[in-house]
């Protein structure tokens, strides 16, 4: 099945093209480890997610382009197009002339209505396209205008227009010192209107990003391309095909539904998270071997201890004793910065995935006590290396990850809205006081909800 990336705003359109980047690269590197006929079925079931081919014969990215300025959508369209390995379709983008000031509701109540016709009918022909859809993939910043507000929109659009196709939201999480003085506020907005519309919520954040640029990949000056092409990297690992239990032999067919159906038991959660092991320089790769019962350990403790890489990480956590006649939502065992899972995915790509020991994610103190901790754990793997690694696994996590992240962003716009700062210029646009009380709402409950796992 096909999956339809939505690019949104420059953060959106910078992160789209690194993705595309990362999984051409994939594809096109030599992978000895593999028959020639693995390969190929490799290649075929990337080619059906992520591209269509036309005359050229040169693989166009499945991707709509939207941004309210044209510079970056026509740099992205060029910069892709020189690679010789992938382009874009000159037509599946839309800009124009004014851009959103960094305000959630000139995105939200101007542009969004304003376009909406235009902008549908992209997605629209692009769905038309694809012999069988399986979903949109949305990629947005949270903290500006276009990506945060227009990207609220056009997903709102989406489920109306495709009720049963799957949506999930890229969702990159501003650096805590601040990129924009109101970015609280688009970040809270963003997130209760995505929570409302879309089937999950998978969310980078910039700060962890940001460490794995310099402590694990040892760039001295960090570019946004060095945290997008680590982002890309990351999210290249979970959504190249592998084989799932259910899939058999067979690459899986429908990426998006298996995620959601493997991450997302209940409605009520819906925040992903995704860490990746091991992440190092393409030089250092040479020198470097890994076990898969050391990569496994780690992963597993970056789990329970909530490490976004594994440097630094406290392996003082232990998960709480099971057995208590306490209830374990309000259990007295747990202990302090221990992180409970809804449900985790490991994907695992490289020699001697049919031998991983994964028995130590299938502990049922890991998880909240109302899933079986058959239905918590899920594993997809492929003997196929990705981009030089010649092992590598990804955790995607439901689990209380962004609880602090999330109770900090919603705490600072309580504390402006309070004191009435910088409102005035979200009610010139349409958003009513009543519309920001609606969201401390919403993402309180969401709080609530991760709290008592």
């Amino acid at each position: 099945m096909s999956i339809i990336t939505v690019q949104l705003g420059q953060c959106g359109n910078q992160i789209g093209r690194e993705v595309f980047n990362a999984i051409c690269s994939d594809v096109h590197g030599t992978h000895g480890l593999c028959s020639k006929k693995e390969n190929e079925s490799y290649h075929d079931a990337c080619k059906e997610r992520f591209f269509s081919e036309e005359e050229s014969e040169v693989p166009v990215a499945r991707a709509v382009l939207i941004d309210m300025e044209p510079k970056v959508i026509s740099q992205t369209l060029s910069i892709a197009a020189r690679s010789g390995f992938w382009k874009y379709d000159d037509r599946s983008h839309f800009c124009q002339k004014q851009g959103s000031g960094n305000n959630w509701a000139n995105g939200y109540s101007v542009h969004g209505p304003r376009h909406k016709e235009v902008i549908m009918n992209l997605l629209q022909k692009e769905a038309e396209k694809c012999d069988r859809l399986g979903g949109f993939f949305t990629v947005m910043s949270m903290a500006g205008g276009t990506g945060s507000g227009l990207g609220a929109f056009v997903t709102q659009c989406l489920r109306d227009a495709f009720p049963t196709s799957f949506i999930l939201n890229h969702v990159i999480w501003p650096y805590g010192t601040g990129e924009v003085i109101v970015q609280n506020y688009n970040s809270v907005l963003t997130l209760s209107h995505l929570y409302k519309s879309s089937d999950a919520l998978l969310v980078h954040e910039n700060d962890v990003i940001h460490k794995i640029c310099a402590q694990l990949m040892n760039i001295k000056q960090i570019s946004f391309r060095d945290v997008n092409q680590v982002i890309a990297h990351q999210l290249g690992s979970v959504f190249q095909p592998t084989y799932t239990a259910e899939s058999g032999s067979r690459y899986s067919r429908n990426p998006l539904g298996d995620l959601m159906e493997t991450l997302v038991p209940h409605p009520e959660f819906k925040m992903l998270g995704l860490r990746n092991i091991p992440q190092m320089p393409e030089n250092s790769l040479a020198y470097s071997t890994f076990s898969w019962p050391g990569l496994i350990k780690h992963l597993r403790q970056m789990l329970i201890a909530n490490a976004k890489m594994e440097e630094g990480i406290d392996w003082q956590v232990r998960p709480p004793c099971l057995g208590s006649s306490v209830p374990s939502s309000h259990s007295t065992n747990k202990p302090l910065h221990f992180n409970t899972s809804i449900a985790n995915l490991v994907v695992l790509r490289g020699k001697d995935t049919h031998s991983v020991d994964l028995g130590s994610f299938r502990d049922p103190s890991l998880y909240t006590s109302w899933i079986n901790p058959q239905d918590a754990f899920n594993a997809w793997k492929t003997p196929r290396a990705f981009n030089k690694y010649e092992k590598s696994a990804a955790l995607v996590s439901n689990s209380q990850f962004l609880l602090k992240p999330l109770d900090n962003v919603v705490g600072k716009a309580w504390n402006m809205f309070a004191s009435k700062a910088y409102v005035h210029q979200y009610t010139k646009f349409g958003i009513e006081e009543e519309d920001f009380l609606d969201s401390f709402t919403a993402l309180e409950q969401v709080i609530s909800s991760y709290s008592i796992l």
